[in-house]
């Protein structure tokens, strides 16, 4: 491998040889033409300020490699990632490129490299390489016309599926709503009718995720005439706690018609339950009314009390005492009376209606204030609307029980 020098003093003398260089290895054209502009915007600084530039190449044919060192004492022009085409290496004053190449056609190049005029065929060679230039330009630009015609298709078939996808999440939101509702349906007890007695639930869960949680109701009319009212809040969230919910619920309803007495339906319940799930925690609520007279008992089992507004705005809360099914020693103490005039409403109800900010003794009074605004509310209105002005601020989400009876009198 024979390495060969030139020393060049001008821009178009150093442009000329690396083109008669890159001639005689056969270059591409557009490879060529990058070669001559790297060469000489690297030693532009250079030659402008007198310095002379030596270009250095040797051809090794085992490897068929084109060694072309570009050597400007004091500067080497602009950065390497700045040069139309980057070079191998940069190391102090030499820039080196190696490249692809064929043998030289003949041992003659070009000597006079700083003449001022230009070599023969000069101007040919560099049509040649605009021409390459241009042809690659053409071929850039057709090949982003390609990318961006697929780009536009697959975006349309994007657009496309996000539409088909979006159909389908739609339908499926709407069986989803329609099977929650359906799901909430079958856990509430049909209305019941009873003279002289209006009565409204409002229930949400903790959450949307859940259609149901642990806080459920039931009511039905005794064969002597009075209402059963049966409030539960199971421990936890969620499907899981609906299923203790209803256990409970199913077996205090089997317990009222079997004709138990009140005070006894709470541990009698635990009883029951206990061989099958020893998990179950709940807190219940039991109240029985006699719309022709307003009676009302209450018994309890560790739930929040209930609350009752008398039609000319007193209102106190009914603590009934007791505990929990599977609190330890659950059961109810001798039930609390109380009698009902016409208008006087009743409020039973879970913890999340009153402990929404964490503090139940600040709840219970907000509690009181919302019922007053609804006393003369219509019934069906009632819990809703407590609901609402109770969780204008939620800092603790829970499920959600209101459940108003107002004696009517009729």
């Amino acid at each position: 491998m024979t390495t060969r020098n030139l020393t060049c003093a001008t821009t178009a003398g150093l442009s000329r040889a690396v083109r008669a260089l890159a001639r005689e290895h056969a270059l591409d054209p557009a490879v060529r033409a990058r070669l001559v502009l790297s060469a000489a915007e690297a030693a532009g600084a250079a030659l402008r300020a007198g310095r002379e530039t030596v270009l250095e190449w040797a051809y090794d044919p085992d490897e068929g490699l084109l060694t072309v060192v570009l050597r400007t004492p004091g500067d080497t022009g602009p950065s390497a990632a700045d040069l139309p085409m980057a070079p191998d290496a940069v190391t102090g004053e030499e820039v080196v490129w190696r490249l692809p190449a064929a043998p030289p056609a003949s041992t003659a190049v070009v000597t006079a490299v700083d003449a001022t005029e230009e070599a023969p065929g000069d101007e040919a060679l560099a049509a040649e390489e605009l021409r390459a230039v241009v042809a690659a330009a053409d071929a850039l630009t057709a090949e982003h016309r390609r990318l961006n015609d697929e780009l536009a298709e697959t975006n349309s078939g994007v657009l496309a599926l996000y539409v088909q996808l979006d159909e389908r999440d739609k339908q499926l939101r709407t069986a989803h709503g329609q099977t929650l509702r359906e799901l909430e349906d079958a856990l509430r007890p049909p209305p019941i009718e009873a003279d002289g007695l209006e009565l409204a639930v409002h229930y949400a869960p903790a959450g949307t995720d859940a259609p149901t949680g642990g806080d459920l109701y039931d009511w039905f009319v005794l064969p002597d005439g009075t209402v059963h009212i049966t409030i539960v809040d199971a421990l936890g969230h969620g499907v899981t706690s609906t299923r203790s919910a209803l256990n409970v619920t199913h077996a205090v309803r089997t317990l009222a018609l079997e004709g138990h007495r009140l005070q006894s339906i709470v541990a009698r319940t635990d009883e029951i339950l206990r061989p099958f799930d020893r998990s179950v925690m709940a807190t219940v609520q039991l109240a029985r009314i006699d719309p022709a007279t307003g009676e009302l008992w209450l018994a309890n089992g560790s739930h929040p009390p209930a609350l009752l507004l008398r039609r000319d705005g007193a209102a106190r809360y009914l603590e009934a005492r007791g505990r929990g099914i599977g609190f330890p020693l659950p059961g109810s103490e001798t039930p609390l009376t109380e009698r009902l005039a016409p208008g006087d409403l009743l409020l039973l109800y879970t913890d999340g209606l009153t402990e929404s900010r964490r503090d139940p003794i600040e709840g219970e009074k907000r509690l009181v204030e919302a019922a007053h605004k609804h006393l003369q509310s219509p019934i069906e209105e009632v819990p809703g609307a407590i609901a609402e002005e109770m969780h204008t601020v939620i800092l603790h989400p829970d499920d959600t029980l209101a459940l108003a009876v107002r004696l009517t009198g009729q």
